[in-house]
């Protein structure tokens, strides 16, 4: 394989969540044009650093994806093609960008989300050699090799899994689990036919993208309707999940955990509250965990202000329950029912209202 920088090893003692300042996206009040709060990652490492979770010296820093490494999965066609500001303004669905020189568009545009991406692809190693890894940004899963679209640029979620196969001894099988509101079309078509890869998808079946070519790639299809509640979606989630890891046993997961599926997300069209996506993001690593299974977990789409302090909760949730840990969970760690979950769940909607 090529010489990349994102696989040397980051200072020992460092915990395997990844980011960099450079994911936020922010210039001429631009980033105001798309209903995605641009600035989100940020905030997520910022509430965390207040509960003194981390602190910037114990994260890995993200490196930028080169191009070198992008050919991994892209075509030198596709690549080319976002040196075209139009093209990047109908990818990342703000319209102005058109108009902009294209250097500025991809210092300001593109350099975040290569540098997402690869965060991604260095928490896919971290997460093989820790048990668990989360990149704060990344989940790009509408791009495929030769497209992008819907604000995904480069495919993230690919290029993690295929350096993993291509670099790491043992890796040879992973299951995608994604639960973004929408369909993850981009890594769907890159494995269409891959039979070594598992693909896991829950979303709302009447939004974007309906790509129906896409969705012959996924072994697990959750179609959910509009305005799904907690108790359904996270019996649904729990069922598959676990149907999914007992199905088809991975050396990997990839966790795409899409926050737009909170009620109220303009694009989202589900009704998951704020405990209820907590819980699910703690249903996911427990499964995985209690297997021995790594799992690399991504932030994806999420739309609204209120988001970046949710994923700073389920952060600071998954580890309050040791299912951060160093080594494989804690024995007892799939011992709590989806049941008592829900219950749960409805006890803190209680105490809020």
């Amino acid at each position: 394989p090529h010489k990349t920088e994102l696989y040397e090893d980051p200072p020992s003692g460092c915990w395997p969540i990844v980011y960099s300042p450079d994911y936020n996206i922010t210039f001429m009040g631009l980033e105001k044009l798309h209903p995605f709060d641009a600035g989100k990652w940020g905030k997520v490492i910022n509430f965390l650093k207040e509960e003194k979770l981390i602190a910037d010296d114990l994260i890995v820093q993200a490196r930028e994806a080169t191009d070198e490494d992008l050919l991994v999965v892209h075509t030198r066609r596709y690549l080319n093609k976002l040196k075209w500001s139009f093209v990047v303004a109908t990818i990342t669905e703000i319209p102005p960008v058109a108009f902009l020189p294209n250097f500025v568009v991809q210092r300001k545009v593109l350099k975040p989300l290569r540098t997402q991406t690869g965060g991604t692809i260095m928490a896919g190693k971290l997460a093989v050699d820790k048990g668990w890894a989360i990149n704060v940004g990344g989940g790009f899963h509408h791009c495929s090799s030769d497209k992008g679209g819907g604000f995904c640029a480069y495919a993230d979620i690919t290029l993690a899994i295929k350096f993993l196969f291509e670099r790491v001894q043992g890796v040879s099988r992973a299951t995608i689990i994604d639960l973004d509101a929408h369909q993850g079309n981009g890594h769907e078509r890159d494995f269409m036919d891959d039979p070594r890869v598992y693909i896991m998808d829950a979303y709302n079946r009447y939004i974007y993208p309906g790509d129906g070519f896409a969705k012959r790639a996924i072994k697990r299809r959750v179609e959910l309707e509009w305005g799904t509640e907690d108790t359904e979606y996270l019996q649904k989630v729990h069922m598959h999940v676990e149907g999914a890891l007992n199905e088809f046993q991975p050396d990997v997961v990839v966790y795409n955990a899409g926050t737009d599926v909170l009620d109220g997300d303009p694009l989202g069209g589900l009704a998951i509250s704020p405990q209820g996506i907590v819980r699910r993001d703690e249903l996911v690593f427990r499964a995985a965990r209690s297997r021995g299974i790594p799992i690399l977990m991504v932030t994806s789409g999420g739309y609204q202000k209120r988001t970046a302090r949710i994923i700073a909760d389920s952060i600071l949730n998954l580890h309050s329950l040791g299912l951060l840990g160093k080594e494989r969970a804690a024995c007892g760690v799939g011992s709590c029912s989806v049941d008592q979950m829900i219950r749960d769940s409805a006890k803190d909607l209680s105490k809020l209202s």
